[in-house]
């Protein structure tokens, strides 16, 4: 996909909007406000939601494992995650007011918050795990009103550099799930020719149909691919859909069904990582903006992301109200707009209806939870893939003279450091280590304040 000189020239004024490419310009199929046909559009979707269903779930079973609830409980948590995610992809796809980046983004609860919740939820039980995400998601909010003030030290040399990091850093959660996840290494079986072949399949189907001339099969490459590594795990006994008939019911959204409660250290906790989430949630509109052929300076943009970060914020409030997590943008459908060509924000709408109904009938989202880690990550690891490359072009866009050169070796150096030897935080407190352990957080810290200091921009 190419951009415009306006949109890369790194002499464009901070003011001036950028111009978006023409279709001819760009190798998309389907540009923002393109309408697909509602097969098409219904077609992206699925694929869209194949690629994070599993992430979408995972945080509410990692947080219900932890605190030992029953299944019901458990049951009920994760389609009030599904609901969450549907809401918030609609308010940040169909831009209402302020509030959304009116991109294709979609939206479910990052990891980050993963540690925080259950030390509230240690503490206070659910109502107070609640009641955190609801009372420190306005600072994420607040983050977003203040962003046009901030245009001189976060440049799209920073958030190239956060781009870069979000796609870096997930290349070791891909490459996990090829070797067969969590669960191989505790029988044994990681990095086994099973799972690797599985992993390897997928793969390969997405890049020959990727590779395709006829636009359906492009478009479909994603879900192919897991379609044919679904199968092949079923054929192999890799799945049993026994587990399904154990998982059944009917759940509808009641607003605090567990009740709400404050604590003061889960909240500042959690206000911790609404700051992480508000820079990671920067890069990824703009790796969106710029994936979508959208200008990534000027008025437009900053639009965009302070509307995004701003839903993010709103999100995550409404998303406590219907007992759920803390809401953000996953990175990895943008490397899924990339791959299969459909950049429409109007495909976002059936994503989200898609998720609503889901989170009606559970029974639906275990057959999905029971895709092998080797099938999903041979398919994410090319995704994710495509995230790092879209950071590499926003840097690439930018002239890179000493002190750029400085800020980028420092954030890139710092950001991987923490994520290849996790170790060098391990004396510091237990806080500090969990803000500090993600390349992420640390890496777009760094380049946010080696820029401010070092003054590439002036």
């Amino acid at each position: 996909m190419k951009t415009t000189g306006q949109a890369t020239s790194p002499d464009v004024n901070a003011n001036a909007q950028a111009a978006p490419p023409s279709s001819a310009d760009t190798d998309l199929i389907y540009q923002l406000e393109d309408r697909p046909s509602f097969r098409e559009a219904l077609f992206a979707a699925v694929q869209h939601l194949l690629s994070i269903f599993v992430a979408l779930i995972t945080p509410a079973l990692i947080i219900a494992g932890a605190l030992q609830l029953d299944m019901h409980t458990t049951g009920y948590l994760v389609s009030m995650s599904l609901f969450a995610s549907g809401i918030a992809t609609f308010l940040q796809c169909r831009r209402i007011g302020c509030v959304g980046s009116g991109l294709l983004c979609i939206q479910g609860t990052s990891f980050s918050f993963i540690a925080p919740l259950i030390g509230a939820g240690m503490s206070g039980g659910l109502a107070a795990m609640f009641g955190a995400t609801i009372a420190a998601a306005p600072v994420e909010m607040a983050i977003s009103r203040l962003l046009k003030y901030t245009t001189r030290i976060i440049t799209p040399l920073v958030s190239g550099i956060v781009v870069t990091l979000i796609g870096l850093s997930l290349f070791k959660v891909g490459i996990t799930a090829c070797g067969g996840g969590e669960a191989a290494k505790a029988a044994g079986t990681f990095g086994s020719l099973h799972h690797l072949g599985l992993a390897s399949l997928v793969l390969f189907c997405v890049l020959f149909f990727n590779s395709s001339r006829n636009r359906y099969l492009r478009m479909g490459s994603i879900a192919i691919g897991l379609l044919v590594g679904y199968v092949t795990a079923w054929c192999l006994g890799d799945i049993d859909f026994s587990q399904v008939s154990t998982y059944n019911g009917f759940n509808l959204p009641v607003p605090f069904k567990y009740g709400i409660t404050f604590d003061g250290g889960s909240i500042i906790a959690m206000s911790l990582v609404y700051v992480i989430t508000s820079i990671e949630a920067y890069g990824d509109i703009t790796a969106n903006s710029m994936i979508s052929g959208q200008p990534i300076q000027g008025e437009k943009y900053m639009k965009r992301v302070s509307g995004g970060i701003l839903a993010d914020g709103l999100d995550s409030l409404l998303a406590g109200v219907f007992n759920s997590f803390p809401s953000s943008i996953f990175s990895q459908n943008n490397g899924l707009i990339q791959l299969t060509g459909i950049a429409s924000r109007y495909v976002g709408y059936y994503v989200a209806v898609l998720l609503i109904l889901l989170s009606l009938f559970p029974v639906i989202g275990i057959v999905f939870s029971l895709m092998p880690d080797a099938v999903l990550g041979g398919a994410t690891l090319l995704m994710f893939g495509t995230v790092a490359s879209a950071g590499i072009r926003i840097i690439a866009s930018q002239a890179i003279d000493r002190k750029a050169t400085l800020v980028l070796a420092l954030s890139l150096s710092i950001g991987m450091s923490v994520e290849f030897v996790p170790e060098i935080l391990s004396q510091l407190p237990e806080t500090i280590q969990h803000i500090f352990s993600s390349g992420i957080t640390t890496g777009g810290l760094t380049a946010i304040l080696a820029n401010a200091l070092i003054r590439t921009k002036e």
